[in-house]
C-alpha cells in the first residue's frame, strides 16, 4: 500500500506514504502521479537559481537560432521533477539513497510539455550490515503526455524493513 492512515491514538489517525522493503516485488512497474506541465518560470527560475547560465534554456532569440528552435528545458530541473514524483510511491521512506546511475537524456522537453514518470523494481537485497533494512534499485522513466521517454535513470535506496520506519513511531 502506498498511503494508508495510520492510527496514532483515540480517535487519531496520521497519513503515510511510501512502501516498505517488503511491498517491492522485482519487475513490478509503479506510475507516478499526478504529472506536471513545466512552465516557463519553472525552467527559467530552476536555471538561474543553479546557476546554470547556459542561453538555451531562458533566452528565446538564442534558442530560436538553435536546432530546437525555442527553449529547452533544464535537464537537471526534469530529472528533479521525475525524482519528485516518485518519492510519496517508491521513496518516501527511504533512509538514505545510495546511488544514482545511468541517467539517459533521450529527448528534449520544452516549456509546456507535460511530463509523468513510471518506475521498475530492478532488485532488492536485505542488508548485509542492517538488519531491519534492505536495498532497492529501480529505473525510473520520464514521459511525455505523447508518450516520448525523454530521460531514463536507476536510484538504489536504502529502505526500511516493516515496523522500523521513522513514521512507524507514534511521538514524531
Amino acid at each position: 500500500m502506498v498511503a494508508e492512515a495510520k492510527r496514532v491514538g483515540p480517535n487519531r489517525y496520521r497519513e503515510s506514504y511510501g512502501r516498505y522493503f517488503e511491498d517491492f516485488t522485482v519487475g513490478d512497474i509503479y506510475e507516478h502521479r499526478p504529472g506536471r506541465t513545466i512552465s516557463e518560470a519553472d525552467n527559467t527560475w530552476f536555471t538561474l537559481l543553479t546557476m546554470n547560465q547556459h542561453p538555451l534554456h531562458f533566452d528565446a532569440e538564442y534558442a530560436g537560432k538553435s536546432e530546437f528552435g525555442k527553449p529547452v528545458v533544464n535537464s537537471c530541473l526534469t530529472l528533479s521533477m521525475v525524482a519528485g514524483m516518485s518519492v510519496s510511491d517508491i521513496s518516501q521512506k527511504t533512509i538514505a539513497n545510495l546511488g544514482w546511475d545511468k541517467i539517459r537524456l533521450t529527448a528534449p522537453v520544452f516549456n509546456g510539455d507535460t511530463i509523468y514518470a513510471e518506475s521498475e523494481v530492478l532488485s532488492k537485497r536485505d542488508s548485509k550490515s542492517r538488519p531491519t533494512q534492505g536495498i532497492v534499485t529501480v529505473k525510473s522513466v520520464g514521459k511525455k503526455a505523447d508518450g516520448t521517454i525523454f530521460m531514463t535513470f536507476e536510484r538504489t535506496m536504502l529502505i526500511p524493513k516493516r515496523g522500523h520506519a521513522v513514521d512507524d513511531q507514534a511521538d514524531y
